[in-house]
């Protein structure tokens, strides 16, 4: 399940408290709180799943225009990646299953309308 936002920026984690207090991750592009496209990218998950049954699904976040580092940069909070295009790919590529992605997409095309 990839999000796609047009966000100027630089994407980070900032986890507040840990120890004494409860650990809170927030999702920042720059100083823009974003946490809750995380919440988006969840709900969207649960509904992809309800669909698609046994199939794995992962969620991600891709920054299209953001200002990523030269090294290092992308992260994952509460199972869904930040990261940006080709970070994606290369992370799509590696993955390894045997979906029918062509029956996957024709399932969920049944269900989910178009924009």
């Amino acid at each position: 399940m990839i999000d796609a936002k047009r966000y100027k920026g630089r994407p980070e984690l900032k986890i507040e408290g840990g120890i004494l207090r409860a650990r809170v991750e927030k999702v920042l592009v720059g100083r823009r709180d974003c946490t809750k496209l995380v919440d988006g990218v969840l709900k969207q998950i649960d509904l992809v799943r309800d669909v698609v049954g046994d199939i794995p699904v992962t969620g991600a976040l891709c920054f299209v225009e953001a200002d990523w580092p030269l090294i290092g940069g992308a992260f994952a909070t509460r199972g869904v990646h930040a990261l940006w295009p080709k970070r994606l790919a290369k992370l799509l590529i590696e993955t390894k299953g045997s979906v029918d992605v062509q029956a996957a997409r024709e399932t969920l095309a049944s269900y989910f309308p178009p924009a």
